[in-house]
């Protein structure tokens, strides 16, 4: 080893998100000696439990190593572009959140504020119906992203069955040298700098490391002990429960349905249903029935949750990642997706034998600004959604975070949508959410005019006819995995 060289890491805990940092520690810095200490999954680690995700797990399989043949087929994962959204917007129809663009770039301005000026004389479909990969969901059809056709730019998540994610994700981390340990924590013991020294377990052994990663859920084993800062988001996100059944093996939607309920929202993802709420508004037994009535399963124990996020994740040598680091409602798939950033955003920023204040400072900055427009994300589906129940109307009348406030200023008046650094989701997705539930701009920019409105209704309706056009030629969900598997195993 370099002398003043990082050399030891501990990653501490037993589930998807403790795996996948120990593994990327290991596989992108292979001259760390990585150990995973294996602790108890905890109940309330959303980040390790929830099945839909969002495209940036491809990226980080792609930065492992990891072919789609491990990372989709052979864990039985089915492929996701985007989120239908149900009764967010009493009276409106429902809407398609796609992960990919909506429409295609001509003149000054972005595409939604062409289909906002047509929509104001009726010369526009549905907005999503602009969205290559919104349409491509909803007809139930799946291909990768394919050149020279509408199809050419989407991206796409995952919906994954977790027990055998996990079970791939630490055959992967041991095949490339993580060592791992079983134990259970009994005690944090931290130096006179603030420093983890070491975790005793409850057998009795001591271990050590220079660098620590807490990805032991919510309860933070190794980060709570250095403080408990953290920065409370329940009045924007207001569900602070979640319901988790699973029922028998079923094919996932290609278009994850999410429906409102007047105390939260659900969702089914094929094998898996569950359902977010506010526990002042709907007790725990209720909102068990209202699980079980529309799946027909019966939940597992509530899943709690304190939304919110640690305004400095990394602390001395300790670096919490994923719920150890934000809680939140699983709206729009974000645990884990932070959680791999976080991993992403450690391994560039690997500090040496000491870790120093200007390397946590750079990771925790960057850390909350990403956490903070998440939330803001979230929070714009809550504050514009068009709902009478009591807790919608509550949260819609909170003030929002200053951020969202300037992000939802500059939408009503202009139909603008301004730029963030560590922003998780594209202007597009943002139009997409805005323009489905109704929230639709009182002006429009000017630049809007460089292009006459009849030369952008012409494109608007060759773009969708080129979409009907290609879609029937294109395969099943079904059939797309049935012809991935087939080449898998030839």
């Amino acid at each position: 080893m370099r002398t003043g060289a990082l050399g030891t890491v501990l990653v501490a805990g037993g589930g998807i998100t403790a795996w996948c940092a120990a593994a990327a520690l290991r596989r992108r810095a292979p001259f760390l000696d990585v150990t995973l200490l294996a602790t108890p999954v905890s109940p309330d680690a959303l980040a390790d439990r929830i099945a839909c995700t969002l495209p940036s797990l491809l990226g980080f399989h792609g930065d492992l190593g990891i072919g789609e043949g491990d990372g989709i087929a052979r864990t039985g994962a089915g492929y996701r572009l985007g989120t239908r959204f149900s009764g967010w917007a009493e009276g409106l129809a429902d809407y398609a959140h796609a992960y990919g663009r909506y429409g295609r770039p001509f003149g000054p301005t972005s595409f939604h504020l062409h289909w906002l000026r047509a929509a104001r004389t009726g010369a526009a479909g549905p907005f999503d119906g602009y969205s290559p990969a919104a349409a491509l969901a909803r007809a139930d059809r799946f291909v990768p992203a394919t050149p020279d056709t509408p199809f050419a730019d989407h991206e796409y998540g995952l919906t994954l069955d977790p027990p055998r994610y996990h079970a791939m994700m630490r055959a992967f981390a041991l095949h490339v040298g993580v060592r791992e340990i079983a134990g259970e924590i009994a005690d944090v013991r931290v130096d006179a700098r603030g420093f983890v020294a070491a975790v005793t377990l409850a057998d009795g052994r001591a271990v050590g490391a220079q660098l620590f990663v807490d990805a032991t859920g919510p309860e933070a084993r190794l980060r709570g002990a250095l403080d408990a800062a953290r920065d409370d988001w329940s009045r924007w996100l207001p569900c602070d429960r979640v319901l988790l059944a699973d029922g028998p093996a079923a094919a996932p939607p290609v278009l994850t349905p999410v429906m409102a309920h007047p105390a939260g929202w659900r969702w089914t993802s094929g094998q898996q249903s569950g359902f977010g709420y506010a526990s002042g508004h709907l007790g725990d037994a209720a909102a068990a029935r209202v699980l079980r009535n529309a799946c027909g399963q019966a939940p597992d124990a509530p899943i709690r949750i304190r939304p919110g996020t640690r305004p400095e994740p990394w602390r001395g040598n300790v670096v919490a990642i994923g719920d150890a680091a934000t809680e939140m409602e699983p709206l729009e798939w974000c645990n884990l997706h932070l959680a791999l950033s976080a991993i992403d955003r450690l391994v560039t920023m690997l500090p040496g034998a000491v870790p120093t204040p200007v390397e946590a400072a750079d990771f925790n900055r960057q850390s909350l600004a990403e956490a903070n427009r998440v939330r803001d994300f979230l929070a714009m589906h809550w504050r514009t959604a068009q709902r009478r129940d009591p807790l919608w109307r509550a949260v819609a009348a909170a003030e929002p975070p200053a951020s969202l406030a300037h992000t939802l200023a500059q939408w009503t008046e202009r139909g603008r949508l301004p730029f963030h650094e560590e922003e998780t989701f594209a202007r597009d997705a943002w139009a997409a959410v805005l323009i489905g539930q109704g929230c639709l701009p009182r002006r429009l920019d000017p630049l809007i005019d460089a292009v006459p409105a009849a030369s952008a209704d012409a494109a608007m309706a060759a773009l969708a006819a080129d979409i009907a056009a290609a879609l029937p030629h294109l395969p099943t969900h079904a059939a797309f995995r049935a012809a991935q598997a087939r080449y898998l195993t030839r």
